[in-house]
């Protein structure tokens, strides 16, 4: 693809197809055919998202790691396979639009055959990818195109990589609705969120952005309104495709259409976003 700056290549990830994006200054995405899946974002020379070293990578089993895309059902909150199907089925790569210092990349995935036998509606997603020098920017359209409307849940899973989770803290969810699956507990958000160990709350999303610190590393991560959640989630080990004490790497911040169902009439759109900030100085 001709160079302005940035760069979009094809690569393996473990056998799968992937899209390498660079930008002149050195920020890159590697961005997987499977989901269009974000497996990593390299920004101010480190890698800021986890990707499990136990994860799957067969072309149709969920990758642990990275910004898996939930859609368009979260966890097992309806009939479908958990966190639906659009995280396990390849999207096909759409535009790549480079500059000087930012490229945008969007992928592609509609109703299919596939599709069909587990969720009986069409539908065409977009995901665009929009890469600046430490900032990543993540939005999702979904389009009905059908005659009659269908609702969804789902999320942005983002899994944001930590030196220690046990001297991370989050800040920005201060008395915003909470909660806790791990308890069955309702409540408010901290002033500072400490994490170490199982943690799994459900937020109301708040206006401003949260804060992610990490000893001296941190992010900002913001979303759009029309995600109603913020979901704060670490499993505390346990899992077989997350090797011991890798949990102790990772935090999820993920925006997220959790608690109630999104209507999308038919020919209509919606658009969700979220983005990472790199904290300097």
């Amino acid at each position: 693809m001709p160079s302005h700056g940035a760069l979009c290549r094809a690569e393996l990830w473990r056998g799968l197809p992937c899209w390498r994006v660079t930008l002149a200054q050195g920020d890159s995405l590697l961005v997987a055919e499977q989901g269009a899946q974000v497996l990593s974002w390299v920004s101010d020379g480190r890698e800021r998202l986890f990707l499990s070293p136990g994860s799957a990578a067969d072309g149709h089993t969920a990758i642990r790691g990275g910004v898996p895309i939930c859609w368009p059902q979260f966890n097992q909150r309806g009939p479908l396979p958990k966190h639906g199907f659009a995280r396990n089925v390849p999207w096909r790569m759409g535009a790549f639009e480079p500059a000087e210092d930012r490229a945008e990349l969007r992928l592609h995935l509609k109703a299919s055959a596939q599709t069909l036998v587990l969720w009986p509606h069409h539908f065409e997603l977009t995901l665009v990818l929009r890469l600046q020098e430490r900032r990543l920017h993540l939005a999702l359209e979904a389009h009905n195109p059908g005659d009659s409307s269908w609702a969804f849940t789902g999320a942005l899973h983002s899994y944001l990589r930590v030196d220690d989770l046990g001297q991370a803290r989050l800040w920005g969810l201060t008395g915003q609705a909470e909660w806790d699956s791990l308890r069955d507990v309702a409540g408010q958000g901290d002033s500072v969120i400490a994490l170490d160990g199982p943690f799994d709350r459900i937020y109301a999303v708040a206006d401003q952005a949260v804060r992610l610190v990490d000893g001296t590393h941190g992010l900002t991560v913001s979303q759009s309104a029309s995600w109603a959640n913020t979901v704060v989630w670490n499993p505390g080990g346990g899992l077989p495709d997350l090797p011991e004490a890798q949990h102790r790497h990772m935090l999820c911040v993920e925006a997220a259409q959790v608690l109630a169902a999104t209507t999308v009439e038919a020919g209509e759109r919606w658009v969700g976003w979220q983005q990472f900030d790199v904290l300097t100085g």
